[in-house]
């Protein structure tokens, strides 16, 4: 079984990566985590070279996870909660998702990616509100063909209690392990 993570966190060791943490201990399988802050990847230029071919013409990091998109079982957004919404640099890695966007609705193309089961971790404080960012998450997920979708995982008192600290947070990544981990065939 196969999972890809977009981290959409700048800290190595913040809450984020402590939820985080907790999902590969308990997750089957391999594991590819792209960390938006420090991947080499660039945010979609709008080309429009995917509106008649399925391409990107930018080279970057950006080319391995397409591959893996393809042919991975499970997808898992992890963010910080920035202004109610995912952090720039995550959206900016998500933007390059146009291409499979394309293929389905200029292109009228079925998309190589294969069915997957997915979910959405955030942490955040304050006044936020994770209501936005959960939204735009789960339409990233149904972009990449993810047709299960495991209720949001949410530390969301970040300011008083530290993601590490939150038990009630690390239950709900236990259990959206366990859900990506029955995903053998859909």
């Amino acid at each position: 079984m196969k999972t890809l993570i977009l981290n959409g966190s700048p800290r190595r060791s913040g809450d984020t990566a402590a939820l985080l943490d907790v999902l590969k201990a308990h997750l089957d399988g391999d594991i590819y985590e792209v960390s938006c802050y420090y991947d080499d990847i660039s945010p979609c230029i709008d080309c429009r070279c995917c509106r008649t071919e399925m391409a990107c013409p930018i080279d970057d990091s950006m080319q391995d996870v397409y591959r893996y998109i393809e042919e991975c079982d499970n997808a898992v957004i992890a963010s910080p909660i920035y202004f109610n919404e995912l952090t720039g640099k995550l959206l900016d890695t998500a933007s390059r998702l146009q291409m499979y966007f394309s293929a389905r609705f200029f292109r009228h193309e079925d998309t190589p990616i294969r069915e997957k089961r997915g979910g959405v971790i955030l942490a955040g404080g304050g006044d936020g509100d994770p209501d936005r960012a959960y939204s735009t998450a789960r339409i990233l997920l149904h972009h990449i063909n993810t047709t299960q979708v495991f209720p949001l995982v949410c530390s969301h008192s970040t300011e008083t209690l530290p993601a590490a600290e939150d038990a009630q947070a690390a239950a709900a990544v236990q259990a959206l392990a366990d859900f990506l981990n029955r995903n053998r065939q859909l």
